[in-house]
């Protein structure tokens, strides 16, 4: 699994997380993003088109105390989600393959319950029908 973090909230999460020698699950590999809203629908694509069996997204949580560093970041993630979806029926895989989570930093602790429940979400829907090609 792919894990694309926000570097101003959820990868210093992550990095608390760790400090605290919180759990989570090893199969997912964590690449910090200036901010969601610059991540790609075609980087999402790839990944899965090569094999990545999920991709996670993380981004600030949005809200009245908004931390974003690029203005809306998240929000313009989540109305890209439609595009998301439309790319997963292309490539004949289950929405549940991609997944977005705002997150605080103060929330770190709810990190580790995301990606455990993703990872089981994705042991559910098997294998990428990618793997191997």
């Amino acid at each position: 699994m792919l894990g694309l973090l926000c570097e101003n909230d959820a990868y210093p999460a992550l990095d608390t997380a760790g400090f605290k020698r919180m759990r989570y699950s090893p199969n997912i590999r964590f690449i910090p993003v200036r901010c969601l809203g610059s991540v790609n629908i075609v980087w999402i694509a790839d990944a899965l088109s090569r094999g990545f069996d999920g991709v996670l997204l993380v981004g600030c949580k949005s809200g009245e105390d908004y931390q974003c560093h690029y203005i809306r970041g998240s929000e313009l993630m989540k109305t890209r989600g439609t595009n998301v979806q439309e790319k997963l029926k292309q490539l004949a895989l289950e929405m549940e393959r991609v997944r977005m989570e705002e997150l605080s930093i103060s929330e770190f602790h709810k990190l580790p319950e995301i990606i455990n429940s993703f990872a089981e979400q994705i042991d559910e829907a098997g294998p990428n029908p990618f793997k191997g090609f």
